[in-house]
Order: C-alpha cells, then structure tokens, then sequence
C-alpha cells in the first residue's frame, strides 16, 4: 500500500486547526467513501439503470466523496468543484482516463486522442490543436451556417419535427464538411453518414442496452453492420489521405491537415491514425454539439422572454443577413443560451478519471482500479454555486456595459464568486475538449440562423434524459412556425 498522500483539503484542515478553527469535519485518512449499501449481488447496478441521474444526484447525500459499486466494479463519486480541480489540474498526473472509458473505446475499436496517453497524447494533441485556432475554425464558420440554412429552410411552417433528429442531421453534415471537405450528396459523404449510423446503434445495444449484461459471444446484427461500416471507412480514409497528400491545394479540413501534417521528428501519422481520429471526431463532435442544440431549443421555446430577447439581438446584430464569424462576440444572449442549456444538460453528465496508484482525495482512500467520476450533472445543478439551480435562466451569463460611445450594451459575465469548476461542460485541466472553441461556434451560429427564420413551439412537453455517448433527450418534438 502506498503512503497517504496529502491533498489540499489536508492542507486546510491543518491551517484551520493551527488556528484555533476546526472547519469542516474530513474523514480520518485512507478511510473509504460513505456510500449506499446497495444489493445482494448486483450492489448498486440495478438502481442506476433505472435511472442514472436520479442516482447520481442522491449521490451528495453522503458527501462530496462518495462510494458505490455497481457492475463489478467501485465507483467514487466527486461533487465539489474545487476536488474536481484537484483531479484534472493539480494532481492530473496521477489520473488516466481509466479503464471504465477504455472499454468503450475498445469496443468501438477506436483510439485517437480521447484514449491517448502520456506521450502518444502529448504528440497527438500538438498535432490536432492546429486544426482548432480561431484561424481555422473561422473557416469552417461559413459551413456551420450554409448547413443551417439548408435545414432550417427544409422545414414547411406548421410542421412537427423531432428536433432531436434534425440537431443531429445539421451537426454531421457540418461535420462531415470540416473534417472531410465532403458535402452530402456525395456517394464518400454518404459512406462516413452510414458509419454514424451503424456506430449508434452498436455503441446503444452493446454499451448502454441489455446487450451490456450479455455474454460477448453471443451474435449480434449491430455489430456486423458497424463492422462492415467500419472498414468502409477505413478504406475511404485511406482513400482521401493519398489523394490529399498527391494534392498541391492546402485544404482546411482535418482530414488535409492530418495527411500533410508532421511530428517533431518530421514523421507523418499514418492513415490508420488518421482514421482514428476522424471517427473520435465524429463521434464526439457529432453527439454532443448535436445534444447541446437540442435542449436549447427546447429550453428557448419553453421561456417566450428568452426566446423574444434572442430575437432581438440576432436582429440587432444581424439585420437582414445571416450571422458570421465577426457577429460572435456581440451575440452575448445568444452565447450565454448555450451555456445555461449545457448547465442544465451538460451533453457529458460526468467526466471519469482513475488513479495509477491507490491515493487520498479529501481524507478518504480511493483505490487504484477504481472510477473517480466528477459528477458535473449534479455540481451544475448544486444550489450552493447556483442560484435557482433548476431554472434555464441565461440572464445569469449575462450584464449590462457600455461601448466605447457610450451606448449601452450587453457583454458575458461570469461571477467571479463562484469556483471556477462549478461549470465545465468542455472538461478541464490540460485534457480539456480540444473542440471547444469549435462547438461553441457551432452552437452560437446554429441558434442564430434558425431564430432569424422560425419560432418553435413545443410538442414534446416533458423530457426524460438518459446518459449514453451523449446525455439523449430521446424524441423531441416541436412545432415549426416560419418568421
């Protein structure tokens, strides 16, 4: 057993007791987490299927720390931003993603930069963080846009649309753009929607349905097909990347810059790591973009004076003409929307981290195979860092300033009186989403071009989130109503 390491929360109990002041009571330390009993068996398997985020919120019962088990395995919940800190910034060395996350990955039989570590992550991240300066994403800007035309203008005024559904059609087309430089349409396009496809349906029966309790053996049609799917487009990648490289034409997309792109050591990645990359792209851009987008618009056709506040900034800003790259920053309200929606239904409800070695959080003993998972669904909504935390209240994001003549404006706002980890949709620490700027503009710019052109009204009145890739809202429907 290793020796008990002392961490910040050690720190301050002892400076507190220097001063005459106890604070707060730590448990003693290497004692384990409190936690729920669970049952016989299966511990506490049963009581998060049935509804995991019902389970993750009773979890502060116990503490900021707390225990369970559930299939095969231990889990230690964190619901304090500043241990969250502790996890992903000051002692982020001694966390990897773990083997609760690398399972999925291997399932999928995708690796690229999510399940990437040490060096190999330290390479692949230089590399990739070309693709995503404000430079490059200004140029993937037009697209975002171009595509929420073209879906927004497919729409006929009255019609019901799953809303769901059509998020996610929007951010694989602009996907498929920016990673690719391919437009549906084309045959290649239609290949790299089919793997989407097939990779859903897979990851859904065999990680997040019954089939996750089912012996591996056992035949299954998602898996052939997302099999075949797969090295379909491996053949693609490979395809586009000896094209790419035979080019003289620098493209933007990921896919060029990868193929053209070297190592410190001047070596190139090779297509396989291409492909790797290019799926890991897809599947996390695609999901979670595409789950952001949908609860705000359920969210905005919930609160008319939201909705009505962002019409008026797009116009304001906008006029007659469709939003751009240079609109970003006086689109405040249509910024802070997102926010508050990834709050409430951050599209990643809890990030995972699991020590190297057995180690000490907050006094209590965390073993080395076990799964620390930051509880950012439950910090989100914690009414210790936010005020009326179950309300969709942009205005939070939000204040009033002046220009420089004058005029009275509205600007982002972020209190300074709250920890900084009591909100990390993007995760944090040097392994926060690379595509963060990216999604943020995705998110601005689809909100403003579809506010320009319709209203929406809600169908589908309640909604029952279930953690899979992404936090899925299942269906959502909503009325269309044409400006």
């Amino acid at each position: 057993m290793s020796e008990p390491q002392t961490t910040a929360n050690d720190r301050e109990q002892s400076a507190a007791d220097a001063d005459g002041d106890t604070g707060p009571t730590l448990a003693p330390t290497g004692t384990p987490p409190p936690g729920p009993r669970g049952l016989p068996l299966v511990d506490s398997t049963l009581a998060f299927v049935r509804d995991p985020l019902e389970f993750f919120s009773s979890m502060p019962e116990y503490g900021d720390v707390a225990r369970y088990e559930a299939f095969g395995r231990e889990f230690v919940v964190v619901s304090d931003p500043g241990l969250v800190e502790e996890v992903v910034v000051a002692r982020d060395d001694e966390f990897w993603r773990g083997g609760f996350e690398h399972e999925f990955g291997e399932l999928l039989d995708v690796e690229g930069l999510f399940f990437a570590e040490g060096e190999r992550w330290r390479r692949q991240r230089l590399l990739l963080q070309n693709a995503f300066t404000p430079a490059r994403i200004r140029s993937y800007a037009d697209d975002m846009v171009v595509e929420a035309v073209r879906l927004v203008e497919s729409w006929s005024d009255g019609e019901v649309v799953d809303v769901r559904e059509a998020m996610s059609t929007l951010t694989l087309r602009a996907l498929t753009r920016s990673l690719f430089d391919l437009e549906f349409g084309d045959g290649r396009a239609d290949r790299v929607r089919r793997w989407v496809h097939a990779m859903g349906a897979y990851s859904d029966s065999e990680f997040f349905g019954a089939r996750a309790v089912l012996p591996t053996w056992i035949p299954s049609r998602a898996e052939r097909e997302y099999r075949r799917a797969t090295a379909d487009v491996e053949a693609l990648v490979e395809e586009l990347v000896t094209e790419r490289r035979g080019s003289e034409a620098d493209g933007d997309d990921l896919l060029s810059l990868l193929a053209i792109g070297e190592y410190p050591d001047g070596s190139s990645p090779p297509a396989e790591e291409i492909t790797d990359q290019l799926q890991l792209f897809l599947l996390a851009g695609h999901e979670t973009t595409a789950t952001a987008l949908t609860y705000a618009c359920w969210l905005l056709a919930g609160t008319e004076d939201v909705w009505s506040g962002l019409e008026w900034e797009v116009d304001a800003v906008c006029g007659e003409r469709d939003p751009t790259f240079a609109d970003l920053p006086d689109l405040a309200v249509t910024e802070a929307v997102g926010r508050e929606a990834m709050r409430l239904y951050p599209p990643l409800p809890f990030l995972q981290r699991e020590p190297h070695e057995e180690t000490v959080l907050a006094g209590y003993r965390i073993g080395s195979g076990t799964t620390v998972q930051l509880n950012m669904y439950g910090i989100h909504r914690d009414e210790r860092w936010w005020a009326d935390p179950d309300v969709f209240r942009p205005d939070r994001w939000v204040a009033n300033d002046e220009d420089a003549d004058g005029d009275e404006r509205t600007v982002l706002a972020d209190p300074d009186d709250r920890p900084e980890y009591a909100y990390f949709p993007f995760g944090g620490g040097s392994r926060h989403c690379i595509g963060m700027r990216f999604a943020m503009t995705e998110l601005q710019l689809s909100l403003a071009t579809m506010v320009r052109r319709v209203d929406l009204e809600r169908v589908t009145e309640s909604i029952d989130p279930t953690p899979k890739i992404s936090l899925d809202s299942g269906p959502v429907e909503m009325r269309v109503r044409k400006r």
